[in-house]
């Protein structure tokens, strides 16, 4: 004889509910006596659906407030940012304390595929652990300690700058959204992740202001035709003139667009276009190669791109210059 379930209860109608004293009815799902019916009622009971005064969404709305976040340099907050983006989509409804040293090491593995990214995860959770044991929720840190992932050898390469073929290709081809993000991406000579960080209030029409999320070295931009182009066909299209807080990269609902969400847009408009082999961050080394195909010198490319050394430039740059001469001479060649 099968053991009836605690804390199930049937509404006249005939509606199943989770009832515990002290917890909101909880609708169950699935129809009794399925797979999908005892796996949510077994989540329910052990909380794991419950949005929990210890959860990780909580925990890091605190940790947000404290020294331990507002002493952070920006280019770390950008990256701890996206860690906390990831976890709140993952477990943030569950238990700071249901925490384990495998759950650590299964999610690192789980993105693997990105080892920067994947060891950013464990370094995020120390820290979140620790506040949470400043604040007693927790008497120990099971996140320490987790070994880093190697970056295999057939992924360390450069990003790959566009070729002319695929900026027209993108140009010609792609979806308003997408098109946005390409021209900011090029226009502005920023790292992606600031892309997020423009508001129509940094827009004057002709040049966009920044303060950089790494360096927090403050810029004004003057727009390419291209990019300014590109931002009053997406002034036009909100049909209203937009609040100067609003963020120009927003998401359907209008909030502001994550850098998760920026780039699943472009990772699937890229490969629509056979363009996957290049990515957000090529972009702008696109536009340092276009700067110096124009003829700018190293210190105007930095005093576009914010970089606060010019190793980088001179890379990029110094391709640009040579394919650029290289086709001088063949001329001469003719």
């Amino acid at each position: 004889m099968v053991k009836p379930k605690k804390y199930i209860w049937r509404h006249p109608s005939g509606r199943v509910y989770f009832r515990k004293t002290g917890m909101k009815l909880i609708p169950m799902q699935a129809p009794e006596g399925t797979e999908a019916f005892d796996r949510q009622y077994w989540e329910t009971l052990t909380g794991k659906l419950m949005q929990a005064k210890t959860s990780w969404n909580a925990l890091m709305d605190d940790y947000l407030t404290s020294d331990r976040w507002t002493g952070l340099k920006p280019r770390t907050r950008s990256d701890y940012n996206k860690v906390m983006e990831y976890l709140r989509e993952k477990i943030g409804t569950r238990d700071v304390k249901a925490l384990t040293r495998s759950d650590v090491i299964a999610a690192q593995k789980a993105n693997a595929h990105r080892t920067r990214f994947a060891n950013y995860i464990p370094q995020m959770l120390v820290v979140l652990c620790e506040h949470a044991i400043d604040l007693g929720w927790i008497e120990h840190n099971p996140a320490k300690g987790v070994r880093a992932l190697k970056t295999p050898e057939d992924r360390k390469k450069q990003h790959v700058p566009w070729p002319n073929w695929a900026v027209d290709k993108f140009r010609a081809e792609a979806a308003p959204l997408p098109r946005l993000i390409f021209e900011i991406g090029v226009g502005t000579v920023q790292r992606p992740s600031d892309w997020l960080l423009f508001t129509w209030g940094d827009y004057d029409g002709d040049t966009l202001k920044l303060r950089q999320g790494k360096t927090d070295k403050p810029l004004i931009l003057p727009c390419t035709d291209q990019l300014t182009a590109a931002l009053e066909r997406a002034k036009r299209a909100l049909g209203v003139t937009p609040i100067a807080a609003r963020r120009i990269l927003t998401q359907p609902n209008g909030n502001p667009m994550t850098y998760f969400y920026m780039a699943k847009i472009m990772r699937k408009e890229r490969l629509r276009l056979g363009l996957e082999a290049y990515d957000l961050h090529a972009l702008r080394y696109r536009a340092i190669k276009e700067l110096a195909w124009d003829g700018c010198d190293d210190k105007e490319i930095a005093a576009y791109s914010g970089h606060a050394t010019e190793a980088m430039i001179r890379k990029y740059a110094g391709e640009a210059r040579q394919e650029m001469r290289a086709r001088q001479a063949r001329e001469k060649r003719r």
